[in-house]
């Protein structure tokens, strides 16, 4: 069977933005990661029936190095670090630090363990790898037909919000943000390439490294829950925000705001974080709610939320960005990742699939989410300690 990846940069710029600064500021952490997929009852025939393919996935993955080319286009970007690029020259990610079976409740099991700078970059190579696999089962024509008619859609879509815009308003900014839960590599690649040709006035990018370097677009991504889930087994929330301060000094300045929750989250983000980022990230609970609570949060802080960045990556269409751009328009620079709906929307349902922390030097992690069934950890101890000192209800989970 030929190799899903074929690159190392087949995966998000948050990958190489995170793995930065644990090399730089703890290259000893050791994690473990935990699969697990939430929508079982949904899947058209079970996931261990590709176990097989997998491993032989995964024996091909770890064979692959960075090329020239390839690490030519890392040091392009303004925030990688050149010592950085000369790990990744000798960088190759190890078989051994990743184990697929079938769990005792016979489900696909998944587990990566090791140094957090090699297990960190398996997460969206692993995504990817089992959602191509599943989908080629059950391919066809048909299918394919179905996703061209719904891509056909979304860029007439696209074109008519760019009539619809108010040249005075903030522009109405969409991303790329599905390569984990997409098709294949290639019809990601192609709605890419179709929304950037319709409209690259509103589309602006992409978080796949390597079809933006393809496609000379921008390549699109800062931090994922595991950064500031792992500090929670070192300090938490203003120990991994100054950290990634420090390391990047001004760039990639959009933070993420739920990993235990808006409330909480806003607790630690002061006046000194508040002026130092560009912007925040919502990526569970009700978006319209979220960022009232954030121009809430600046007013009270007396800064203009005009010169902030609100970016929404959960669960979006185009139809649902556009609601939000013109809800926050006038208080917000505004900003769109889509993810499935853009990169596996082919009629049939996708996979929602995870591969997240679960340990961390060998302190159990986890991530409460502000949207039901979102949370994930593998110690409920550790979970209602997490709720006890942040003060989240139970139904948070």
């Amino acid at each position: 069977m030929a190799p899903i990846i074929q690159s190392l940069l087949d995966t998000d710029l948050y990958k190489f933005t995170m793995l930065q600064v644990v090399l730089h500021k703890f290259p000893q952490t050791h994690s473990v990661y935990h699969f697990r997929c939430r929508n079982l009852e949904d899947t058209v025939y079970p996931l261990t029936d590709i176990l097989a393919d997998l491993n032989e996935q995964l024996d091909h993955l770890c064979q692959l190095k960075f090329k020239e080319d390839e690490l030519l286009y890392l040091r392009s970007l303004r925030f990688i670090k050149s010592d950085f690029v000369d790990y990744l020259e000798l960088f190759q990610l190890k078989r051994r630090f990743i184990k697929a079976g079938i769990d005792s409740e016979g489900r696909l099991d998944i587990w990566v363990e090791g140094p957090m700078v090699q297990a960190m970059m398996f997460e969206i190579f692993v995504l990817a790898i089992v959602n191509e696999l599943y989908f080629r089962r059950i391919r066809t024509d048909d299918v394919l037909a179905e996703g061209e008619r719904r891509l056909l859609a979304k860029i007439a879509l696209l074109k008519k919000y760019e009539a619809e815009q108010n040249p005075n308003d903030p522009p109405f900014l969409v991303s790329d943000f599905g390569t984990r839960r997409r098709y294949s590599f290639e019809w990601q690649k192609h709605v890419i390439e179709e929304f950037n040709q319709a409209s690259p006035y509103i589309f602006r990018g992409t978080s796949n490294v390597l079809i933006a370097k393809d496609l000379n677009i921008t390549p699109i991504g800062t931090m994922a829950h595991e950064f500031l889930q792992a500090f929670q087994a070192l300090d938490f929330q203003k120990a991994a925000l100054e950290t990634w301060v420090q390391e990047y000094r001004g760039d990639l300045g959009i933070a993420l705001t739920d990993v235990v929750g808006m409330d909480a989250f806003l607790c630690d983000f002061d006046l000194y974080f508040a002026k130092l980022f560009d912007g925040l990230r919502h990526d569970s609970g009700n978006p319209y709610e979220w960022g009232d609570k954030a121009y809430a949060h600046y007013k009270k802080l007396k800064i203009d939320s005009k010169t902030k960045m609100l970016t929404f990556s959960d669960g979006l269409n185009l139809e649902k960005a556009w609601d939000l751009h013109n809800y926050f328009k006038d208080r917000f620079q505004v900003s769109f990742g889509i993810g499935t709906n853009l990169t596996n929307d082919m009629g049939q349902t996708p996979l929602n699939i995870v591969l997240k922390l679960v340990e961390c030097n060998g302190q159990s992690v986890a991530k409460i989410s502000d949207s039901p069934g979102k949370t994930m950890t593998d110690n409920d101890t550790f979970l209602a300690y997490l709720r006890q000192v942040f003060a989240i209800q139970e139904e948070q989970a």
